[in-house]
């Protein structure tokens, strides 16, 4: 008999995930989530998932030193309910390019390889999935209907991917989804009730939450496996056709929710704040809009010297499907890690970053470059865009092209670029400023943020080479909504999830 409350699924704890992610998703699938490191737990509990940030080599210690590693090898031999994702699904196979000459758990035979020169890296964003087709049963091809095709066959979905190297060949017996990144990866493997993604079914909205709910499905026997092992060709990503090789992922559209004692708030360059509402409920009524990602900003924490409010970051991410980032107090590595324990898949740094470049390389190292994010405010004084910093109440004599490179040499997987002259001013991007940060880091993703209030300034934004747009007090006041920016951006050509 089926527990009432929801299946009991064991996390593994590697130390260096976005646990807090996966559970609150989990939950939301009906399921009854813990975390754990004891290996007779893992082994015998009815569902398991190994969650994944950080890097091969580093990951696949602890877990060896936990005796995880063999715990989780049983059950993928043995069929048993498991899901990994990310660097969770990596780890499963033999090696990867990311650490050479460290083994991994080597449950299932291949190799992990570095995406091809020319290509941000790592890939970051939502991508389109291909999904199998023609199979009844199963956990990927169920879900097509959730990514909104009315006619039944698989796609168009897409999902979240924060990934630097990937499986080129699906193996033997495994059904796969693929998905392209300049070159045709395998997106997912399944084979009964395991499931391995390279993307975040957690972080990708209401498609993840299917996907969540049809492996506990699966798990559980309430509904059959596929019947047979299939793979498909590679169709879209961005600006191309079914047939196009994407060497970028789809733009996002990214609300920011600068919050102040609990409450999101909007000014004009920083200033004049007035309240805007509750945190979770707008991250909740954004994400069914289509937000692709929410930026939470504690504004006060850095200058007032606190921690980060991760109160709130813990109610957003309760009621949120798709990433967040949070900023603000964010002063060591540990702070980093409470905020991606509260739900955080991302940290974002302004001053402290500007002031100690090393704690970006530590975060990188400790997390991953995609869970460091280097926000960059700027003002341009004699023409010229400079660093501020402490909320704009700081200026420096930094060009802000050169404090971009050198924070992506430290260790910023994505650079957030806030101007404080357009703030709030519903101006437009400062296009100048935009082009030329782009181009100084061609293989780091860029944020556009400050001054847009229509969709043609967004759409501006993203042709100045932008990969998504930031933009708080539009969407706040209602004068904009996700909706309408995404309806315009596809009127335009722009492929869009």
């Amino acid at each position: 008999m089926s527990d009432p409350r929801g299946p009991s699924v064991a996390i593994v704890d590697t130390g260096r995930s976005n646990a807090a992610s996966v559970a609150a998703a989990l939950e939301r699938a009906g399921a009854r989530p813990f975390l754990s490191v004891d290996p007779e737990e893992v082994r015998l509990a009815p569902f398991a998932v190994l969650p994944g940030v950080g890097a091969f080599g580093a990951v696949m210690d602890r877990l060896r030193a936990m005796g995880l590693d063999s715990a989780l090898r049983e059950r993928v031999d043995g069929g048993l309910p498991t899901l990994g994702a990310c660097l969770g699904m990596q780890l499963f196979f033999e090696s990867s390019e990311e650490s050479p000459g460290a083994r991994g758990i080597g449950a299932i035979p291949g190799a992990l390889t570095a995406f091809g020169p020319g290509l941000r890296s790592p890939q970051f964003g939502w991508n389109r999935l291909s999904l199998p087709k023609g199979l009844p049963g199963g956990m990927l091809a169920g879900t097509a209907l959730a990514g909104g095709s009315p006619s039944g066959d698989p796609g168009p979905v897409s999902a979240y991917f924060a990934n630097s190297f990937k499986l080129d060949r699906a193996p033997a017996g495994w059904t796969a989804a693929t998905a392209r990144y300049g070159e045709s990866f395998v997106a997912a493997i399944e084979r009964g009730p395991v499931l391995l993604c390279q993307f975040h079914p957690e972080l990708s909205g209401s498609w993840g939450r299917a996907l969540l709910a049809r492996w506990l499905a699966v798990g559980s026997g309430a509904l059959p496996p596929a019947s047979a092992p299939a793979s498909v060709a590679t169709e879209a990503g961005l600006g191309g056709g079914p047939s196009s090789g994407a060497s970028s992922t789809l733009p996002r559209i990214i609300p920011c929710l600068d919050v102040r004692d609990g409450r999101v708030v909007k000014g004009v360059r920083f200033r004049g704040m007035r309240d805007s509402g509750d945190p979770a409920e707008l991250a909740a009524r954004y994400e069914a809009a289509g937000a692709d990602e929410i930026v939470l900003l504690d504004i006060g924490a850095g200058v007032e010297g606190r921690d980060t409010a991760v109160e709130t970051v813990r109610a957003v991410r309760s009621r949120l499907g798709i990433p967040l980032c949070v900023g603000g107090g964010i002063r060591v590595v540990a702070d980093a890690e409470r905020a991606l324990a509260a739900g955080a898949d991302k940290v974002s740094l302004n001053s402290m970053g500007y002031r100690n470049p090393a704690l970006l390389s530590d975060i990188a190292r400790e997390f991953g470059r995609q869970c460091c994010v280097a926000a960059v405010d700027a003002t341009r004084k004699d023409g010229t865009p400079v660093v501020v910093l402490d909320a704009g109440r700081t200026e420096t004599a930094t060009a802000c092209v050169d404090w971009i490179r050198r924070a992506v040499d430290a260790g910023a997987g994505e650079i957030l670029l806030t101007s404080r002259d357009r703030d709030g001013t519903r101006s437009g991007y400062d296009l100048e400023l935009l082009r030329a940060a782009c181009s100084a880091v061609p293989g780091t993703p860029v944020i556009a943020s400050g001054g847009a209030a229509s969709p043609e300034q967004i759409l501006d934004g993203l042709r100045a080479g932008a990969d998504a747009a930031l933009l708080a007090g539009a969407l706040h006041d209602g004068t904009l909504t996700v909706t309408a920016i995404k309806d315009y951006l596809r009127l335009r050509g722009a492929e869009v999830r």
